[in-house]
């Protein structure tokens, strides 16, 4: 057991704002993680009111540096302080204890709930970890993140494009069209048909890759205190962009098989949401697939509870395998379709689409012009070359081939050194791991981060945040040894 020491010292500080300078009796040898004696910390000082409503606490840099923790520590602490609404943190300026409902501006209060104020700090909160350590580019091994290595992309097709680009004439004086270059729309639309989702060019709009697509989903469809459906662990992103917009996140869980259908269908009945964003095909983070007998029983609670669905289907190009997917079976009606080609191609590229009911399309589209304006004509006519100069599905064959094998050796890796597989796709980028010597996975990528390597700690991926042994493993970068090496250490060392 451990319990957190408490002294404030007053700080002068310009415009009537100070700063407290909070010091805890840490205990780096105890079993409670070093995160949560923090966290407890703060908590405990603000419900006593050392720490008052207002208040500006240190800086990650300034608390690790006082406290001596790893900024990754200190970092996930303030991530969950804010997430639990004890802290809120603002751009530019920090984090300021929560003025929290029933506080007069002294002593202990209720935190506050879910509101739009909450959800806005969780999301700045959570995404300023993102863009630091989750997508931590200096970090030499990156097991952990969401994006293909360089060389597995379509570098020589966009080459050729980039080529064949610079020898046409290109109007450059123009915006192009608010729902994107034509011809690529056309492509996109008889790609669906292929795939049994039939509609019109009208109806698919291009965007800046799938997170706009999600974006402008998110903004027309979900209003600040609205509930919404969300797998569970789901797509890190989409989660923290729907908090910011100030959604109650209700998590849908997951099963390698697809969807807890009973859980589904009870959280329907009793929050009514909406909206059910779902990713069901290669899932991040679990990297499961949805049977088809729970893609129709998703579209007939759908249909009973009046809930619209978002499919994020970014992986599908990824996938060897022919599979229905909610919008083929639904034909764009309830089903709103979202896939990528940043994947596949190239992220640089930021070229994505979103299929849609004709209304709801043409509400995207204003909406995509007020956020702003069109999408770069430029980078979907890149796309659209390399997509149509010959060698495009060859390429798709061997990086699902070459996927395919580094999931076989990454999982086996991964069970031999103790770890339980969430499901084993043989398909996509991810595996979804956890080992019963390893309780939090945070702490495990804190640790990471301090050996070069970038971890996937499963709570990024939770509608609450919540801390988890789970982790997600990118298999096409697990190439290095010492990724292994290192989760063998921490297993050893408990």
């Amino acid at each position: 057991m451990y319990s957190p020491v408490v002294r404030a010292e007053t700080l002068c500080w310009p415009a009537s704002l100070y700063r407290i300078r909070v010091n805890f009796n840490l205990q780096p040898q105890s079993s409670t993680p070093l995160v949560v004696q923090l966290v407890d910390g703060v908590r405990r000082a603000i419900e006593d009111g050392t720490l008052r409503a207002g208040t500006k606490i240190p800086s990650i840099r300034q608390f690790a540096h006082a406290h001596s923790v790893s900024v990754f520590t200190v970092v996930e602490a303030y991530d969950r302080l804010v997430a639990q609404g004890w802290l809120v943190s603002r751009p530019h300026s920090g984090f300021f204890v929560r003025r929290r409902v029933g506080a007069a501006g002294s002593g202990p209060a209720v935190p506050m709930g879910a509101g739009v104020g909450a959800a806005a700090g969780t999301s700045f909160d959570s995404m300023w970890y993102l863009r630091k350590i989750f997508e931590n580019r200096h970090l030499s091994m990156k097991p952990g993140c969401g994006w293909l290595p360089g060389d597995w992309l379509f570098e020589d097709g966009v080459k050729r494009s980039l080529r064949t680009l610079a020898s046409e004439e290109v109007d450059l004086g123009g915006y192009g069209d608010p729902k994107g270059y034509l011809p690529l729309r056309q492509l996109i639309r008889d790609t669906l048909a292929e795939q049994e989702i039939t509609g019109g060019t009208e109806q698919v709009m291009l965007t800046q890759g799938s997170s706009q697509a999600l974006d402008l989903a998110a903004r027309r469809l979900v209003r600040a205190g609205d509930a919404v459906l969300v797998d569970d662990p789901g797509y890190a992103n989409l989660l923290f962009g729907l908090r910011f917009l100030g959604a109650r996140l209700i998590g849908v869980p997951r099963t390698p098989g697809g969807y807890d259908l009973a859980a589904l269908e009870a959280r329907m009945a009793e929050h009514k949401p909406r909206v059910f964003f779902t990713q069901p095909r290669l899932q991040s983070p679990t990297g499961s697939v949805a049977q088809l007998s729970h893609l129709h029983r998703v579209l007939q609670l759908a249909e009973k509870h009046d809930v619209l669905i978002v499919e994020n289907d970014i992986y599908a190009d990824l996938d060897p395998e022919p599979r229905p997917s909610l919008a083929s079976l639904d034909q764009l009606s309830r089903v709103v379709y979202i896939s990528s080609y940043s994947k596949t191609i190239s992220p640089n590229l930021r070229v994505g689409f979103v299929a849609a009911h004709p209304d709801l399309a043409e509400d995207l589209a204003q909406l995509k012009m007020i956020a702003g304006l069109t999408s770069s004509e430029f980078a979907e006519r890149l796309a659209f070359g390399a997509l149509t100069e010959g060698r495009w599905r060859k390429h798709l064959k061997a990086l699902r081939e070459r996927l395919a094998k580094a999931h076989d050796r990454v999982a086996g890796r991964l069970a031999d050194l103790g770890f339980e597989l969430f499901s084993e796709p043989k398909a996509g980028m991810f595996l979804w791991a956890r080992h019963p010597d390893m309780p939090d996975a945070a702490e495990a990528a804190n640790k990471a981060a301090e050996h070069d390597i970038l971890l996937g700690p499963g709570h990024l991926f939770t509608a609450a945040l919540t801390p988890t042994p789970w982790m997600r493993f990118n298999v096409a970068f697990c190439a290095d040894e010492r990724v292994f090496a290192f989760l063998d250490s921490q297993r050893r060392a408990v």
